[in-house]
């Protein structure tokens, strides 16, 4: 029941958060396979049937950011997620991160992630992220001209059943926020 609900609210918000202003829309498996790492340091610890279930919901969730899929989204989280460093103005819960990617993906229609490196202990994932595109769509009412967008972030992902329970982010707001002028 938890996991049909929590589809169906996905399935109903696919037209609001579809991506606006993509050239060449990304389909799930693409982004899914853009989200791999570019090095994967995993504890010895894990045995390789424990790495895929907590990899799973996270090339999952790297996928969503890079095309906004409320089905990728829907299957990387728990209905109980909690974002242990939610910005102001945004809902907990996984509204959140669908609220923030369709704001992020219209502002950067042409986003691309690199997962620089992810790092595997336990239940946690750590990813070390870079982001670039240009700023041709619309944020906090300004828009863009094209400028170039070129910055980092890292999020710690605790995975638990499958699904993505907790998630502590720092992005480099400042560099992106400078980058298309809305501070000097």
């Amino acid at each position: 029941m938890r996991i049909s609900t929590f589809a169906a609210l996905a399935l109903s918000q696919a037209l609001l958060f579809a991506v606006p202003g993509h050239a060449a829309p990304v389909s799930d498996s693409q982004a899914i396979a853009m989200a791999k790492p570019q090095t994967l340091i995993v504890s010895p610890n894990l045995k390789p049937t424990a790495r895929q279930a907590l990899l799973r919901p996270v090339d999952r969730f790297y996928g969503f950011w890079i095309n906004g899929s409320p089905k990728l989204l829907a299957a990387s989280i728990s209905p109980a997620f909690v974002d242990h460093t939610l910005p102001a103005g945004r809902p907990q819960g996984p509204t959140g991160p669908a609220i923030a990617s369709k704001g992020f993906l219209g502002a950067v229609p042409d986003l691309e992630m690199t997962v620089v490196q992810r790092i595997v202990v336990g239940d946690r994932v750590v990813s070390h992220l870079h982001f670039t595109g240009h700023f041709t769509g619309t944020f906090q009412g300004r828009v863009g001209k094209g400028q170039k967008v070129d910055f980092i972030a890292t999020d710690i992902l605790r995975v638990q059943h499958g699904a993505i329970t907790d998630n502590w982010h720092l992005e480099d707001n400042l560099t992106f926020l400078q980058q298309i002028g809305l501070v000097p």
